[in-house]
C-alpha cells in the first residue's frame, strides 16, 4: 500500500465514520429517532428509520472496504441531501436572526454539514467510477 493509498483510505474512514455511530444512536434512542422520522411529510417513519440505519451501516463498510464504492458513495450522498432537506429545514424557522439560541441556525449548520458530506461523497463516487471500484 502506497502513501497515497493510505491517505485515501484514511480520508474515506474520516468521511464516513459518523454514519455507523448515527445508526447505533437510532437504535439506542429509537423513540426520539422515530419522532424525528415522523416529523417530515413522508409516511412510514419506522420503515424510513430502518432504511436509514441500513444505509448508515452498509454504505460506509462498502466505501472503506473499497467494494462497490461508487454506488455506495452515491447512495450515501443522496441520503445526506434528502435528510438535510427533510429534517433540517432552517428556512421554516422564524428565529434565524434572533439573539441567543436559534433553532433555525442549528438546523442551518446541520443542513450545510449534510451538504458538505454529500459533496465529499460525490467526489469519492466519481473517483471510484473512474478507477472501476
Amino acid at each position: 500500500m502506497t502513501v497515497h493509498d493510505s491517505i485515501e483510505l484514511l480520508a474515506r474512514v474520516l468521511l464516513v465514520c459518523m454514519f455507523p455511530f448515527s445508526a447505533i444512536d437510532k437504535i439506542l434512542h429509537w423513540d426520539a429517532a422515530l419522532t424525528q422520522a415522523n416529523s417530515s411529510f413522508l409516511p412510514g417513519g419506522a420503515l424510513l428509520l430502518v432504511i436509514a440505519m441500513l444505509i448508515e451501516f452498509i454504505t460506509p463498510i462498502c466505501i472503506v472496504a473499497n467494494w462497490q464504492v461508487s454506488p455506495a458513495a452515491l447512495l450515501l450522498s443522496v441520503f445526506c441531501v434528502v435528510t438535510a432537506l427533510l429534517y433540517h429545514p432552517f428556512w421554516t424557522q422564524g428565529d434565524f436572526w434572533s439573539r441567543g439560541n436559534s433553532r433555525a441556525r442549528t438546523h442551518f449548520w446541520d443542513f450545510t454539514k449534510n451538504l458538505g458530506l454529500a459533496g465529499g461523497l460525490l467526489l469519492v463516487s466519481l473517483r471510484a467510477g473512474f478507477t472501476g471500484h
